[in-house]
């Protein structure tokens, strides 16, 4: 008896773990105050055919806050976004386009389109929010050799998004996204997501984030460079009068 009480008591802490637990877990991991980062975004299309840009990205508050600006190739030099995450309103993003010496708000309809031509939407760039989301582990699988749990996110109603749902394997000893798919309104699979990390300080870090568009056969490739973490940014720094001011 005492062993089958003890087999009782493994399965459910095995299985115990909810969808919103596994979540709050992902968001409790230590992670730096801010971070500064060099990024090299390489979109290739369905011909093999590819195009480089330089970034500069600092961030706050786990993402929550972010500026980033292009740096090169020279027909984007000095374009600039802007996030600013919210938990009782829509999320505000603007991008400063020198071409037309104007700022551009990115409103709630438009969160679906692309990212600066990447296999990223607006949507992709925005943390999802508890609230927002029924999460769901539909259970335990291995990835690169790693044990996961498969987390599935599905929007609310209320949720404007050009998801239907998410497929995530998440480390079950990090808690950090390793790989991802996400499907559109049809239930057909949009997009495809891997995720790569190091280690700094205390902190797992991403190093690499690819992302491709599988009914386009188009990728995009981010790749972190010369990090800085927990260097004090200030709050008033992620404002719109710094996108028009490129970094040193």
């Amino acid at each position: 008896m005492k062993n089958l009480a003890m087999v009782i008591i493994i399965i459910s802490w095995m299985f115990g773990l909810t969808g919103d637990e596994l979540v709050q877990k992902m968001e409790d991991r230590v992670t730096p105050i801010d971070s500064k980062v060099d990024m090299v975004m390489t979109l290739t299309n369905k011909k093999g055919k590819t195009r480089s840009s330089s970034l500069r990205s600092i961030t706050k508050d786990d993402g929550a806050k972010q500026i980033i600006w292009f740096l090169s190739p020279a027909d984007d030099k000095g374009v600039s976004f802007l996030k600013i995450e919210h938990d009782d309103k829509d999320d505000e993003m603007r991008m400063w386009l020198p071409a037309f010496k104007k700022i551009r708000r990115i409103s709630a309809s438009k969160r679906s389109d692309s990212f600066m031509g990447s296999d990223m939407s607006y949507e992709d760039m925005s943390t999802r929010q508890l609230d927002e989301f029924n999460f769901k582990i539909m259970g335990n699988e291995r990835f690169q050799d790693v044990s996961c749990h498969l987390l599935e996110s599905k929007p609310k109603e209320h949720i404007r998004t050009e998801y239907s749902r998410h497929i995530t394997w998440v480390d079950s000893t990090l808690f950090v996204p390793l790989k991802e798919e996400s499907y559109d309104k049809s239930g057909k699979q949009l997009k495809e997501k891997h995720f790569t990390y190091t280690v700094i300080n205390k902190y797992h870090i991403l190093t690499e984030v690819q992302v491709t568009n599988i009914q386009k056969n188009h990728s995009t490739t981010l790749k972190f460079e010369n990090i800085e973490l927990d260097r004090g940014v200030e709050d008033s720094y992620f404002h719109e009068r710094y996108l028009k001011r490129l970094p040193n």
